[in-house]
């Protein structure tokens, strides 16, 4: 996080009056008033970053010397004219009685880490199929487990599809042994990602797409890792005479737990979903939110279409509140079965899912089976799920989404403390990220399919 320097309305009139050379009724009023004037300013530096206090209290030490220096004189020896500082009135320094505040009316400046604004979430993001090396290191160590809930990232092939050497987008990659193993649509850069099984070891592969010479392989043998297992690096390149596909139509979807323990991001969604619709508004894009608590809950999932109404899901949103739950596991194979499997979603439109969740699936057979299948018919759909994990989840909860994401092309996010909102967020075992707004993190990824 940036250090976040404010200063109050109050502080500031006081700076302006000394910055003006010809208001000399205004330099001498603020002179009056500047240990006040200085203390606000010293109240109201903030620090997000202990690492950068340093420098911001050397930036404040020089307006607090230039402060001093400007009330002593009765005039500061700045640039502005004094045509400018006539059109500035001179009540703009307060009457203020012995021993009072300042005060002002004036809306103060949202601080999202003392709750002004207490549904501003913060979050980071990282993706594993762009940072392979650093998952299969934690694999190989033991660091982190798989499958997760029926979900393996870990045996992976990563394909590429050029025609003339660009990126072809849209185009149906397959992996074949003796049937069709996994099946997904490339992205805009011509990335897709295909899944086997660890039972298929030393068996022979084929991938293949439409208009472009099939490559095949012998999947790695099983090796063991330092308590974990190795990865396989499988990357390949297929060269095709077809033609990238480009979608005017975006269908976006957002998935969420509405048990007991997630009111704070229910309500983070009903207060920022127009602001997210406006910013990705363009003809064709349409929105779908769907619901999910678990068995003996008022309901167990709650779908609705895509639509184009922003209004209508809006008071679709703002009907839901947190409920029910009890236990950790949720209803969320019973969900991704409903959405991915048999959901309404189009063929020839950009397809992006955002599961908001703290909790992860029952363990089952049938439960892993379900996620499986939903998996599956995502990535051949070319649906892109974007797991968004909320406060108290688990490091089960956090594997389960990585696998998602992986497995779907997409991207892995997580809520942080930074906002002050909610209980504490588990730190996940990844690389260096940047801390930023929820509300950035989804219209970006939104943005980025779309295009």
């Amino acid at each position: 996080m940036k250090i976040m320097k404010k200063h109050s309305a109050y502080t500031a009139m006081i700076l302006a009056a000394l910055m003006c050379t010809g208001c000399r009724d205004a330099a001498s009023t603020a002179e009056l008033t500047a240990d006040v004037a200085l203390n606000s300013a010293k109240a109201e530096y903030e620090y997000a970053d202990s690492a950068e206090a340093s420098a911001a209290e050397e930036e404040f030490s020089g307006d607090v010397k230039m402060a001093e220096e400007a009330a002593d004189e009765g005039e500061a020896n700045l640039t502005m004219d004094d045509a400018t500082c006539a059109e500035m009135p001179l009540e703009a320094a307060p009457d203020i009685a012995d021993g009072a505040e300042p005060s002002l009316d004036i809306e103060p400046e949202p601080d999202i880490n003392n709750g002004a604004e207490p549904f501003v979430l913060t979050a980071g993001e990282w993706s594993d199929n762009e940072n392979w090396g650093f998952f299969a290191n934690l694999v190989h160590n033991g660091t982190i487990e798989f499958p997760s809930y029926g979900l393996n990232p870990v045996y992976r092939v990563a394909v590429t599809v050029t025609n003339g050497g660009a990126a072809v987008q849209n185009q149906t990659v397959q992996l074949k042994a003796d049937d069709v193993l996994w099946t997904a649509k490339t992205d805009q850069n011509g990335k897709a990602y295909l899944f086997y099984d660890e039972s298929c070891a030393g068996q022979s592969m084929t991938i293949q797409t439409a208009d472009a010479d099939a490559v095949t392989f012998t999947a790695p043998e099983k090796e063991s890792g330092q308590g974990g297992r190795a990865v396989p690096v499988l990357e390949y390149t297929l060269e095709t005479s077809a033609a990238s596909q480009t979608y005017s139509e975006t269908e976006v979807c957002f998935i969420l737990d509405t048990t007991g323990s997630m009111g704070d991001e229910i309500t983070y969604l009903q207060k920022d979903f127009s602001a997210i619709a406006e910013e990705v508004a363009a003809e064709g894009v349409t929105f779908s939110v769907n619901f999910y608590r678990d068995e003996d809950d008022e309901y167990v999932t709650r779908c609705n279409p895509f639509t184009d109404d922003v209004k209508a899901v809006q008071q679709t949103l703002n009907q839901e509140f947190a409920d029910g739950g009890g236990d950790t596991p949720e209803a969320v194979a019973e969900i991704l079965d409903e959405v991915m499997t048999k959901g309404d979603w189009h063929d020839h439109t950009n397809k992006i899912a955002f599961l908001i969740f703290d909790a992860p699936p029952h363990n089952g057979t049938a439960q892993a089976d379900m996620i499986r299948n939903a998996i599956a018919a995502a990535a051949e759909q070319g649906i892109h799920v974007v797991p968004v994990v909320a406060s108290n989840a688990e490091r089960d909860t956090e594997l389960f989404g990585r696998a998602l994401a992986i497995m779907t092309n997409g991207n892995y996010v997580f809520l942080t403390d930074d906002s002050g909102v909610g209980e504490s967020h588990l730190e996940p075992i990844i690389g260096d990220y940047d801390v930023e707004l929820l509300h950035d993190i989804i219209v970006r990824n939104i943005l980025e399919i779309a295009t």
